[in-house]
């Protein structure tokens, strides 16, 4: 069983953000979150002292240039890397704190993920696709929430089909479902659309959207494309490893011009 690690106060204060007297509680945080590659004159920071904190219930777009940290980010939250310093929490938990066993069964149980490559199994079908983490894990779905789940995404009639079947907007569906169907507390994409055209890309941040609000599910996403953030309910800056702003209830004018200030 996975332990959850007791973390400092300092460090819940930090994954919340207040509004009027109650707080709203954080899905994730990064404090202090600092990696480093190389050494010496080689050496890089991708992330340099991020503060950082991702509500429940909303999605978040993280964006910025080639080389700002925002995918080492995401994967330093989503405990598929490690930190140099500082921490990451998932609710309650110091991810810090874990060994490799303990991360993977957080990630199996507590988080799902999006790629833009889909990652499918071709030899299962859509529905398999969809119940296939639950499967390895051993834990029994909830058909209702599923079937919800399936209708969300309009894969009704596409469930026997296997991914040599689906167009591409079909197969991220079922990447879509399947992230969403073990209710995670928190699914991770990593640019989601990056393989779809507009049109497509556009119903699949359009399903997500949906999640957030019909399903109460918690999205994190990275994308380098204005239009898709403003999908988002918040959009957080990275530039060089740090935090350098945020923007709520974006639009793609608004993200265009919060990414031209960055270069200055």
């Amino acid at each position: 069983m996975s332990r959850s690690t007791t973390v400092p106060a300092p460090i819940i204060a930090a994954a919340r953000a207040s509004v009027g007297p109650e707080p709203t509680p954080a899905a994730a945080a990064a404090v202090g979150a600092t990696k480093v590659y190389g050494k010496g004159d080689t050496v890089v920071r991708a992330l340099d002292g991020v503060d950082v904190t991702f509500d429940k219930g909303r999605m978040t777009a993280i964006m910025g240039p080639s080389g700002s940290g925002k995918s080492t980010l995401m994967h330093c939250l989503a405990g598929l890397d490690q930190l140099t310093s500082g921490q990451v929490v998932i609710g309650s938990t110091d991810l810090t704190q874990l060994n490799e066993r303990q991360l993977t069964q957080l990630r199996r149980d507590r988080i799902g993920f999006i790629f833009q490559s889909f990652n499918l199994i071709p030899t299962l079908n859509a529905a398999e696709n969809i119940r296939l983490p639950m499967d390895l894990a051993g834990t029994t779905p909830d058909a209702r929430w599923v079937e919800h789940v399936i209708a969300t995404v309009g894969l009704g009639d596409r469930l026997r089909h296997r991914p040599s079947e689906l167009s591409g907007g079909q197969q991220q569906r079922v990447a879509v479902a399947r992230a969403l169907a073990s209710r995670p507390e928190i699914v991770f994409a990593d640019e989601p659309t990056g393989n779809l055209d507009s049109r497509t890309g556009a119903e699949i941040l359009g399903f997500m959207a949906r999640a957030v609000v019909d399903l109460g599910q918690t999205i994190v996403m990275v994308t380098h494309d204005p239009v898709a953030a403003s999908y988002a309910d918040r959009v957080v800056f990275l530039a060089d490893g740090r935090l350098r702003g945020q923007l709520d209830h974006p639009t793609p004018d608004t993200v265009l011009d919060a990414m031209r200030n960055l270069g200055q």
